[in-house]
């Protein structure tokens, strides 16, 4: 993940031959960082399911070769580098379909679950980022205690895998997005598990408490050797405990595999005219102006239209009341930035059950974008030709204009304008 100022640097960087003298002009820079990009947030989503016994091959040989054509002097060619950024996309589908399989093989049947929010008395433990296996792990080692385990972040949609709901130490949910968890972190006394990216480094206010696994590591931290989480649960159970601070609930659990089950009965209202239109309002978060644009825009949908949200983009919009519609409520998490192949899923199999394409659907993407993982799931939609995603608050840095104007041409890619509720009618328009 980069601030805009880092990406600027490292586009003014990327070319290692004097101006000119390579033939690398801005745009094929700009798709080689795309592609790049692509694929280092491929690389994430295949690490989380190699983790859990998923790979595929066809894969691995992909990301060999599309590394091998952003080296110099290989490939200047626009069109061949958007076919790489294209071919980035369809694999990435393949690896979060793969990851998709396998919480649902080692964690159990995802269903609609009420998460507790706040802290329980007691020693706790937080943890952070995307790694639900590091959070398994970390449960079985605390059985028998009484450490209370809490989600944070992007952890949030473990709770509605049954394993994880049914786990006694699994006490509730913490927190917010991750541009908040300087302040979220020192206020929390107990020790903190960061086990994927969107880990920001600490202050002093907490260092000496952030414990980090895999690949992740920041300085002042203490790393965890691997599957080892003794000296974080020594910490929890020597260190300040929580106290009783219950802040609410929320509901999680709205995965792929429960809005399929309902397929026929979504089919049936859209056609009566009962739904109005899907929303995806998600992606990742980010804590510059201008974001409050996708609250905006949750908050102006009609009250006969639902709202499908993931990444950690839905804190954004969660802690608002949407009501409910046809006895659901308006506003479902589908979980994680991990589970985008699951809202993909479920529109193409709308778009089968219509007989027509997802383009033809009742469907609007508005879309956050911050981090690589970002770039390999927007990949992923451009390979299956979606047209018309919302993408904002602002192009990334790394897209030339040129190349910006070829995906708005082609894939009538837009950005977020001023007025959310403006954006919405010509959506609903549509």
């Amino acid at each position: 993940m980069f601030c805009n100022q880092c990406e600027q640097t490292f586009r003014q960087s990327a070319c290692v031959n004097s101006p000119g003298t390579c033939g690398k002009d801005e745009d094929v820079q700009s798709l080689q960082e795309t592609l790049l990009y692509g694929l280092k947030g491929m690389a994430a989503y295949a690490h989380h399911a190699r983790r859990l016994g998923k790979h595929d091959e066809t894969v691995s040989t992909f990301i060999e070769e599309a590394l091998f054509a952003t080296m110099t002097n290989v490939n200047f060619d626009l069109q061949t580098l958007l076919g790489y950024c294209l071919k980035c996309g369809e694999m990435n589908l393949r690896v979060m379909q793969l990851l998709d399989e396998g919480h649902i093989e080692c964690f159990g049947k995802p269903a609609p679950t009420q998460v507790f929010e706040g802290t329980r008395a007691g020693p706790g433990i937080l943890v952070t980022g995307h790694d639900l296996l590091d959070l398994w792990h970390l449960l079985q080692q605390v059985e028998g205690t009484d450490v209370k385990v809490y989600t944070h972040g992007e952890m949030l949609p473990a709770h509605m895998y049954e394993r994880f709901r049914t786990h006694p130490n699994l006490a509730g949910h913490y927190g917010g997005a991750w541009q908040d968890q300087k302040k979220e972190f020192a206020a929390f006394p107990g020790p903190v598990v960061g086990t994927t990216n969107c880990v920001l480094i600490p202050p002093d206010s907490y260092k000496g408490r952030l414990f980090t696994t895999n690949a992740v590591a920041v300085p002042g931290g203490q790393h965890l050797q691997p599957g080892d989480f003794q000296p974080v649960i020594a910490a929890a159970l020597a260190g300040e405990p929580c106290v009783e601070n219950p802040v609410g609930e929320s509901t999680v659990g709205f995965h792929r595999t429960v809005l399929l089950e309902q397929a026929a009965t979504i089919v049936d209202a859209v056609k009566a005219g009962k739904i109005s239109r899907f929303f995806v309002i998600g992606g990742c978060d980010g804590a510059e102006k201008g974001r409050n644009y996708f609250t905006d825009y949750a908050l102006a949908t009609p009250p006969d239209s639902f709202i499908l949200t993931l990444g950690c983009g839905k804190f954004r919009i969660r802690d608002h009341d949407y009501g409910t519609h046809l006895g659901l409520p308006r506003l479902m998490d589908m979980g994680q930035c991990n589970d985008a192949y699951g809202a993909i899923a479920v529109a193409v199999a709308l778009a089968e059950a219509f007989e027509c394409g997802v383009n033809d659907l009742p469907l609007s993407l508005v879309i956050s974008w911050f981090e690589q993982k970002a770039v390999a799931v927007l990949l992923t939609l451009l390979h299956l030709g979606v047209k018309g995603i919302t993408l904002g608050p602002q192009p990334p840095a790394f897209i030339s204009p040129n190349v910006f104007k070829i995906l708005q041409e082609t894939y009538d890619l837009r950005l977020t304008g001023k007025d959310a509720a403006a954006d919405l009618r010509v959506a609903l328009a549509a």
